[in-house]
């Protein structure tokens, strides 16, 4: 019987990360931020001097990553500054960047570790480029504002110097550049669910993600 998989796309700060864990804790799926592994490339090519800006040296980098990625380096610290997040927005836009980073991706979905019996997917383009076979893809969205204003307080909240208005104008543009890039660009499968959660809590929009896990697994069971 093939691994079930849950796919969870959206922009940053949506809340995607914070439901992807949940449930994937509360259905005993294994969950992979599929996000961090394009933060760890960023740190290593922020860390060797490179230009996230240049396209022959992020693919030379990511295909040297790729040997070399450790998936317990994914909850370090450091991959989530908003310089680190910055330079992921522009050295994930290439094309030889994504493609190295695809096998990793699509190994853990399909082959997820003992004992986890399922895979939940959080990231930009898990349900349309990495799992198009996913029993359920949700496209998960808020407004920028709403978006703005949770990432503001994580920030200050982990000793950074941030504004709002920053912040927003940050999101603003990494939303044109993910959205807009010619290689798997930000979007909802046409089989997506779109859940907007400007108005919904952590415990709201897990509760109402839920269901539709249930009613679609009991489907294709």
């Amino acid at each position: 019987m093939a691994t079930p998989i849950i796919t969870i796309d959206g922009p940053a700060a949506s809340g995607k990360g914070t439901l992807a864990k949940r449930l994937a804790s509360t259905l005993g799926f294994y969950y992979l931020d599929s996000g961090a592994i394009y933060r760890l490339l960023a740190l290593k090519i922020l860390s060797e001097g490179l230009d996230p800006d240049n396209e022959d040296q992020c693919v030379k980098a990511a295909r040297a990553f790729v040997p070399e990625f450790d998936p317990a380096r994914m909850s370090i610290p450091d991959i989530r500054t908003e310089r680190v997040s910055d330079a992921t927005s522009r050295s994930s836009r290439f094309e030889g960047v994504r493609a190295a980073l695809l096998e990793i991706q699509r190994g853990v979905a399909h082959n997820p570790p003992a004992p986890f019996k399922g895979a939940v997917l959080e990231g930009r383009d898990t349900g349309t480029v990495v799992c198009p076979d996913a029993d359920l893809k949700i496209f998960l969205t808020a407004t920028a504002e709403a978006r703005a204003q949770r990432r503001t307080k994580e920030l200050l909240s982990r000793g950074e110097t941030v504004t709002y208005e920053a912040v927003l104008q940050n999101l603003k543009e990494r939303d044109e550049r993910d959205s807009t890039r010619a290689v798997a660009p930000l979007k909802p499968a046409q089989d997506a669910a779109t859940v907007d959660t400007s108005g919904m809590d952590a415990d709201a929009a897990l509760g109402f993600v839920l269901d539709l896990v249930r009613k679609r697994l009991a489907s294709a069971a």
